[in-house]
Formats: C-alpha cells, structure tokens, sequence
C-alpha cells in the first residue's frame, strides 16, 4: 500500500471513530418540552389526585448546566369522590388547585441507572437533577416550610423518536403531597405544537 493510500485509510478509520464517539453520547437538547399527564397515589398523600400540565427544559451551553419548569393543575379524579362522597356536579368538591415547579441550574448526567423504568422499555438519554421549588396557587406550597426537596428529572426514548418520555421523581417534603414515585409525560417532537395550543418551538 503506497504512502496515499495508507493516509487515506488512515483518516477514514479517524472519521470513522469520531462518528461513533458522538452517537454513543449526543449532547443536551437546547431545549424540549412537553406535557405530564398522570395520577399520584391513593393512600398517603390525601389522593388520589389527577395531574395534567406542561414543561419546560433548557440547556445552557456556557455552563452545562439546566433550567427545568413545569406547571400543572391537580384536581380529585371520579375515583375519590367514590371513596369520599361528595356532589359530582361541585368542581370545588374536587379540590382543584396548581402548581408551579421551576429548577435552575440543575446538573446533567448521562448516567440514567437511577432512572424509573419505563414499559415499553425506553432508552435513557440524561437525567438532571438539582433542589426544586414548588409554588401551591401561586404561593409557596404549605410543604416548603419543611425543608428544601429535590428533583430528578429524566429523558428516556425509543428507535422512532430519541427523546419521547420524561419522569419527574421527588424527594424530600415534596413528597407528603405528590408521593415519590415517577410522574409521568411526554416529550414534544421538536418544531412541532402541542394540539391547538399555538406554541411553537
């Protein structure tokens, strides 16, 4: 093999290389979105209750570090006026209230071992954690006054869409009312809206 050849080979092997490098490990979108839809638990933290919301992530480039937000409205699902009989048509019966949970500066990890798995089976792509402030009817959420509590927040996906599932996973007082397990949404397909919501990305 002359001396261009082998140079040649040698650059491809180089590309090559450096192609699969990337892939095993892509970076941090600059930002995803999506919305959460799922239901706490029944027992220990005054629910059932129903969850429906939207959130937010962004990445910052500089830093490497990430500002995650989420607003959602809970409310008693039909299965709690069951246990706890109450007037159906009263939709203050249902106890609806919001909240808003922002997280800034939170780290990323690639390492999703300690993500909740999901069914289908999913893909973890990166997790970011960091202490999380949580607002209850635009107020500071009775449960912030004791103690900070924490946020896992983790992107899985499939073969079809790489980032298609997110979990959000408390820890601390936080807890009390929303219960530690996973809760559940979707991510939104970058450049596309949500339905008849107008917000384009």
């Amino acid at each position: 093999m002359n001396s261009n050849a082998y140079s040649w080979v040698v650059r491809v092997i180089a590309v090559l290389v450096l192609a699969v490098g990337t892939s095993a490990q892509a970076p941090t979108p600059q930002s995803l979105g999506g919305i959460i839809n799922d239901y706490t638990p029944a027992t220990g933290v005054g629910g059932p209750w129903e969850m429906h919301g939207k959130w937010s992530l962004k990445a910052n480039r500089e830093t490497g570090k990430v500002d995650f937000s989420a607003f959602m409205t809970m409310e008693h699902p039909d299965y709690w006026i069951v246990l706890n009989p109450a007037d159906v048509d009263n939709p203050g019966a249902r106890s609806p209230h919001t909240h808003h949970i922002t997280m800034t500066n939170a780290t990323v990890s690639y390492d999703t071992s300690s993500c909740p798995a999901d069914n289908p089976t999913t893909t973890g792509r990166f997790v970011v954690t960091g202490p999380v402030s949580i607002t209850g009817n635009g107020s500071a959420a009775p449960f912030e006054t004791k103690g900070p509590s924490t946020l896992q927040v983790c992107i899985t996906g499939g073969t079809e869409v790489r980032f298609s599932n997110v979990t959000l996973v408390l820890t601390g007082p936080a807890t009390g009312h929303f219960g530690s397990q996973a809760i559940h949404g979707v991510v939104r397909i970058p450049g596309k809206s949500d339905q008849g919501d107008g917000d384009r990305r």
